[in-house]
């Protein structure tokens, strides 16, 4: 696996796996323990998820405070907008929002250090987007930083996006200022 330093923001890390193919199909792996922890130093999983969401779907911008959870994301199936904000309290990078396109067509995978909120927008018909994450689900200490707040600045590519579909949460999520009051 080829892993890229995302030079804007001191942490975020672009995975791109080495994928073999022939007239079969192709094969990669998408994690390792020993090739990941010699990138990604002090971080061990301990839960799994994934989700399957249609075209629209936009969810985020989640982050836990208490427990705050680094995250190895990638899709499955279909293509996706992935963004992060740093809201590491301290980071010479604090505030600023950085954005890809994950897909099952380019594999890309993307290290999300704990303390950085995430959301994705479903750019296909539909996506199954795959999380490893590194402290389990804590309801109690997730906040929800608004999708369009302006001050954290994601590039949301909703052109070709004619219905948006978002939970209430997601909806009513506080401004990057409010979260910064915490």
């Amino acid at each position: 696996m080829k892993v890229k330093d995302i030079a804007s923001i001191p942490g975020l890390k672009a995975i791109y796996p080495r994928v073999f193919e022939d007239i079969r199909g192709y094969f990669f792996e998408s994690w390792n323990h020993d090739n990941f922890s010699s990138q990604v130093h002090g971080e061990a999983f301990v839960q799994d998820n994934e989700s399957y969401s249609k075209k629209g779907t936009l969810r985020g911008m989640h982050l836990q405070l208490n427990n705050p959870q680094g995250k190895l994301v990638r899709v499955s199936e279909g293509r996706v907008f992935d963004a992060v904000v740093d809201c590491r309290k301290g980071s010479k990078t604090f505030g600023e929002s950085f954005g890809i396109e994950l897909s099952s067509a380019n594999k890309i995978q993307l290290w999300i250090p704990p303390g950085f909120a995430h959301g994705f927008l479903v750019l296909s018909d539909f996506a199954k987007f795959n999380y490893k994450c590194t402290q389990y689900y804590d309801s109690q200490s997730e906040k929800t930083i608004l999708w369009n707040d302006p001050s954290v600045n994601i590039k949301w590519p909703l052109d070709s996006i004619e219905e948006k579909y978002m939970s209430e949460k997601d909806l009513s999520g506080i401004s990057f200022k409010a979260f910064t009051d915490l």
